[in-house]
């Protein structure tokens, strides 16, 4: 699954057929039934995009994408969340992330060892709380997303929701860059051992990203800087 990970960043196109003869010319013995079943439990959907961490519920209402052509040029004018596969030394954790696509700030971050719409309500109740709202939320079609549960506590605030459309890398790529970010420069250069060791080294990071890491499309300001100075 590790591997899995890595590679995605590289070819998030290959299908099971192509991982699985990827992986054995690695020389591991493996067949397209384990890869289908590693990359399910990763929640990687080929659909020329990063891994869909998240399952959509057909029986819930999915909303359009509403951010095509609109210039975003504000702190609080649209936030987005998402999910994304963690690898420890032994076993995985989800890390899900609300950021500020103006500023690329992020508002609130959270781990778990599992995918549930509440564990994504209190993430972005703790961000509201902290920043106020946004005008418009953006998700993919994840069933965490398309609950009543989580639909119900943006509308209870007035905010505008916005989804993916499926399999469209360009609607979340502002996420989808945070993610290539924590992992390249953290994750896959620091193995955490268990939990408590991954939440350390995450908290670390994300202090370092929001509240030093130069960002280029920022002007070399960080996103920390552009965020609290103008929101």
């Amino acid at each position: 699954m590790r591997l899995l990970d890595e590679q995605y960043f590289k070819t998030p196109f290959y299908g099971v057929r192509k991982l699985t003869a990827w992986l054995r010319g690695l020389g591991h013995t493996i067949n397209r039934k384990r890869v289908k079943r590693l990359m399910d439990l990763m929640g990687w959907q080929t659909i020329y995009r990063r891994p869909n961490t998240s399952k959509p519920n057909k029986q819930n209402r999915i909303y359009p994408y509403i951010l095509k052509g609109l210039e975003i040029n504000r702190p609080n004018q649209v936030w987005a969340m998402d999910i994304t596969y963690v690898p420890m030394r032994r076993g995985f954790m989800y890390l899900c992330a609300v950021i500020d696509l103006h500023t690329r700030f992020v508002l609130n971050w959270s781990l778990s060892n599992t995918m549930t719409s509440d564990w994504c309500i209190e993430v972005v109740s703790e961000a509201i709380d902290k920043y106020g709202k946004p005008e418009i939320f953006n998700t993919d079609q994840g069933s965490q997303f398309t609950s009543n549960e989580f639909i119900r506590l943006l509308l209870s605030h007035d905010i505008k929701i916005s989804m993916d459309g499926k399999g469209r890398a360009i609607d979340n790529i502002f996420v989808e860059r945070l993610w290539r970010s924590v992992k390249y420069e953290h994750i896959y250069l620091h193995s955490a051992q268990d939990g408590v060791a991954l939440y350390e080294g995450l908290k670390n990071y994300f202090e370092f990203y929001n509240s030093e890491r130069p960002h280029q499309s920022l002007d070399y300001q960080s996103p920390a800087s552009c965020y609290l100075k103008a929101a």
